[in-house]
């Protein structure tokens, strides 16, 4: 299957260092966030060096306080970090990267996250760890992607997933009526419930055939930066 391309980096733009409130040591903590479901992937702490460099070279250097050294995130491993976006918080003393995950992996232990911890017996992480945070249509279609993997007795989702194509896209058909209606009569509450309803019906259908709501955020992201044919002359959103 062809993923679609991720749109280009924009041009990133180094923060006003003579105003950043650095610590004793130099030092800033920096948030890694993924660009597109919004997951924090690490937090790590860069200096005045290796900000200039991750602006130079559009991809994510920070500075170890362990080794007293730079280290260009993935220069061993090869899971790199591309990033789309700089920004700082109020104060001026938090960094925030927008981040392109190269491999999906940013905690040395091999899990997407390094904040995979949760409850009171922490995980030992790698691949297997619990998945971090993200936006809540990202969280339902792993749910629903789990059913596909690991049946529960008694789940509707599963009864979908049994029905195949016949089942799930004549729910779609029905949801979208209903939503069509809901719109019809300015309901705002209903519209809400009914877009819901066939967003929910189209995350069945994605993991049914192996596509993945990322794909679809990936998607969005490339048309919103190169306008499909016949759009070219609409504004941007």
């Amino acid at each position: 299957m062809t993923h679609p391309a991720a749109p280009p980096d924009p041009p990133l733009q180094c923060p006003p260092l003579d105003t950043l409130r650095f610590d004793a040591a130099g030092l800033i903590p920096a948030v890694a966030q993924d660009w597109l479901d919004g997951a924090v992937l690490m937090v790590a702490w860069m200096n005045r060096f290796s900000l200039e460099q991750t602006v130079a070279t559009g991809e994510a250097h920070y500075w170890s306080r362990s080794r007293q050294e730079l280290w260009r995130k993935g220069a061993t491993s090869g899971h790199r970090q591309r990033v789309r976006q700089l920004r700082y918080d109020c104060d001026q003393d938090v960094l925030l990267l927008t981040v392109e995950q190269v491999g999906d992996v940013a905690c040395h232990t091999g899990a997407r996250s390094c904040f995979y911890g949760h409850g009171a017996h922490p995980s030992d992480g790698g691949p297997h760890a619990p998945a971090p945070p993200v936006d809540a249509v990202s969280e339902l279609y792993q749910l629903i992607a789990q059913r596909l993997r690991q049946p529960e007795a008694g789940s509707y989702t599963n009864t979908l997933f049994r029905g195949g194509d016949n089942r799930i896209l004549k729910k779609i058909g029905e949801e979208s009526a209903e939503f069509v209606m809901a719109c019809k009569d300015d309901d705002a509450n209903a519209i809400s419930g009914e877009a819901a309803d066939v967003l929910y019906h189209m995350l069945v259908a994605l993991a049914h055939h192996g596509v993945s709501w990322r794909q679809v955020l990936l998607e969005l992201a490339r048309r919103r930066h190169k306008p499909r044919p016949g759009l070219a002359s609409l504004p941007s959103t």
